[in-house]
C-alpha cells in the first residue's frame, strides 16, 4: 500500500523538540556569526594554534553550522547532541583566550569575557540532554 503522507523512516514524521530546535538554532546562529563577522572571532583563537586565525575561524563556523543540522534532523539528533557537547568543550580554549585578551577592556566586558567560562558547563550539559534517546510515547 502506497501512503502519501510522511512513514515511520521519514524525518517529517519526528516532531523537533523544543530543546534541540532551540541548540540548533543557537549554533547556527553561531556559525552564521563565524563567516559575517569573522574579525571578531579572528580575535579569539589561541595563538598557540598553527596558521592565521582565519581558518580557524571559517572551521568552526562550519563545524557549529554542521552540528546545527544534524541536531535538527531527527536521524542524526542523537549524534549532533554529542558533537555539540564536543564542541563547546573544543572552543573553551578560545573564551580563555578571549578572558585573557580582553584585560585591558572596560569593567563590563572583561565580566562579558569571564561569565562566558563557566557557561559552557550548562551548554555541554544541554548538548548531551539533546543526544540523550527519549523513552517512546505512550499510545
Amino acid at each position: 500500500m502506497i501512503s502519501g503522507g510522511p512513514g515511520p523512516c521519514d524525518d517529517r514524521a519526528v516532531p523537533l523538540p523544543r530543546s534541540a530546535a532551540v541548540l540548533a538554532a543557537f549554533l547556527g546562529v553561531a556559525g552564521a556569526a563565524h563567516f559575517a563577522v569573522p574579525d571578531f572571532f579572528d580575535a579569539m583563537v589561541p595563538d598557540v594554534l598553527p596558521g592565521g586565525p582565519r581558518p580557524w575561524t571559517y572551521a568552526s563556523g562550519v563545524a557549529e553550522l554542521g552540528v546545527a543540522a544534524a541536531i535538527a534532523a531527527p536521524r542524526t539528533r542523537r549524534l549532533g547532541g554529542y558533537a555539540a557537547a564536543a564542541l563547546f568543550v573544543a572552543v573553551f580554549p578560545a573564551n580563555v583566550q578571549m578572558a585573557l585578551d580582553w584585560s585591558d577592556r572596560s569593567p563590563v566586558e572583561q565580566a562579558v569575557a569571564y561569565a562566558r567560562l563557566p557557561l559552557q558547563i550548562p551548554l555541554i550539559w544541554w548538548a548531551l540532554r539533546v543526544a540523550r534517546p527519549r523513552p517512546a510515547a505512550a499510545a
